[in-house]
C-alpha cells in the first residue's frame, strides 16, 4: 500500500512498515505524531528504541521511505521486534546485495545457503595467468551463491527465486 494508505491504518491503530523492517511506525494519539519501534540492535539498552518521528537524524532516508508504495500492516509474523520474520522481494534483495547485506530464500532448502555481492574477482587461465575480471557494465562483481559445495561465482536466479517474496536476511 502507498504511504497515504499506511497513515490511514495507523491513524486507525495499525502498525506499519516497509517489508525487510524489523521495526514499525505507529500512530500516539495523545502526541499526534508518529512513533517509530526500531529493534533492538539499534540501541545499546537491549530493546528497541521509540522514536518521535519528528526527532529523525535521518530526514532524508524517512522522507524517502515514506515514497515507497509496498507499505504492509506489521504484526506477529512478519515484524522481528514483534517476534516475526521480516521478508521481502527479489528486488529488494539485489538492493540488500548492493549495500554489501547476505540474503537468502526462506524456502531453500540447505542449510546456510545464501548469496552476497562478490567483487574483486579474478580466476586463472589455462596459461597460468591471472586474469582480473573488468566489465563495462557491472565492473568487477558478481553475485555469488554460498552453498553446502562451496561457492558458486555469477550465480543466476531462477524465475521462482525472482518472484518470491521470502527472502530474507542472513545473521
Amino acid at each position: 500500500m502507498r504511504f497515504e494508505q499506511a497513515f490511514k491504518a495507523m491513524k486507525h491503530g495499525a502498525k506499519v512498515k516497509l517489508p525487510s523492517w524489523g521495526g514499525y511506525w505507529c500512530w500516539d494519539e495523545e502526541k499526534e505524531t508518529i512513533m517509530i519501534h526500531c529493534r533492538p540492535q539499534d540501541s545499546d539498552k537491549g530493546q528497541g528504541p521509540v522514536l518521535d518521528i519528528r526527532e529523525t537524524q535521518r530526514v532524508e532516508y524517512t522522507l524517502q521511505n515514506i515514497l515507497y508504495d509496498d507499505w504492509v500492516i506489521a504484526d506477529e509474523s512478519n515484524t522481528p521486534v514483534l517476534g516475526g520474520e521480516a521478508t521481502f522481494s527479489f528486488g529488494d534483495a539485489i538492493k540488500y546485495l548492493k549495500r554489501g547485506l547476505k540474503v537468502k530464500r526462506k524456502g531453500w532448502n540447505g542449510k546456510n545457503q545464501y548469496i552476497e555481492l562478490a567483487g574483486n574477482i579474478s580466476y586463472v587461465s589455462p596459461t597460468g595467468e591471472v586474469v582480473n575480471c573488468n566489465h563495462d557494465a557491472i565492473g568487477n562483481q558478481a553475485i555469488a551463491f554460498v552453498g553446502t559445495s562451496g561457492v558458486q561465482m555469477g550465480w543466476l536466479a531462477s524465475q521462482a527465486d525472482m518472484l518470491a517474496d521470502d527472502w530474507v536476511f542472513v545473521d
